[in-house]
């Protein structure tokens, strides 16, 4: 069975020449559906460049990417943006909320851009955020909310439609350890529904709970346990 994500051999070069920067160097990785896989680096190790390739926010400068079958290494900005809304769930440190919109909005924000009907996004953004244990909290604006609270918003808005994987980016980076734990707990329900689920940390003690942890330093892939 081939990969869900299947990278070959890729490069990412900056400024290339005489002072050029490899953010990723000849990397290859595989990872299966239904996998909950942290990536973990320091500041520089490339962990930030290999997300953006694997959420097809950015394409390789060398090196092919398979996402289900697909070939997205030199896709144009519009297909990459089709494949993001139909494959990923994207969670962000910084929850990248609209902050004059309820909580139920801007979890149906993508999904209006997806085209799904008033109605079903009505649901499913419900669902999704009765999933987070925010079906209180719907009427809510983020700055009516806890850090903890944002997260789940964002989190419901990721899963909403129910997207394969799920990337997650630093997503305990500015939350208190309580915080913390409650959306792991939310990342492991999810996986264990079956989704895959990807996150990328420096925080060794988030990425241990993951079943198989890629130490990535350099821009080349250090380790993969699992």
């Amino acid at each position: 069975m081939s990969a869900l994500v299947d990278v070959q051999d890729i490069c990412k070069v900056y400024n290339p020449g005489e002072n050029e920067v490899r953010a990723l160097d000849h990397v290859s990785v595989q990872i299966q559906e239904k996998e909950f896989v942290a990536i973990i680096g320091q500041s520089g190790s490339g962990k930030s460049t290999l997300m953006n390739m694997l959420g097809c926010l950015d394409v390789p400068t060398s090196g092919t990417y398979m996402l289900h079958g697909k070939d997205v290494s030199n896709m144009t900005d519009d297909e990459l943006s089709d494949i993001r809304n139909q494959e990923i769930g994207f969670i962000f440190q910084g929850f990248n909320l609209i902050q004059n919109l309820t909580a139920l909005e801007n979890v149906e924000l993508p999904l209006i851009y997806r085209g799904v009907s008033k109605k079903e996004r009505m649901e499913l953004s419900k669902e999704a955020l009765k999933k987070v244990g925010l079906e209180n909290r719907m009427d809510h604006k983020p700055s009516e909310m806890s850090g903890g609270q944002q997260q789940r918003v964002a989190i419901a808005r990721a899963i909403a439609q129910a997207p394969p994987i799920i990337l997650a980016d630093e997503p305990t980076g500015n939350l208190d350890s309580g915080s913390s734990k409650e959306i792991m707990g939310i990342l492991k329900e999810l996986h264990e529904e079956g989704r895959t689920v990807i996150i990328i940390t420096h925080d060794n003690e988030i990425a241990a709970q993951a079943k198989r942890v890629i130490k990535i330093m350099d821009g080349r892939i250090e380790s993969d346990t699992k």
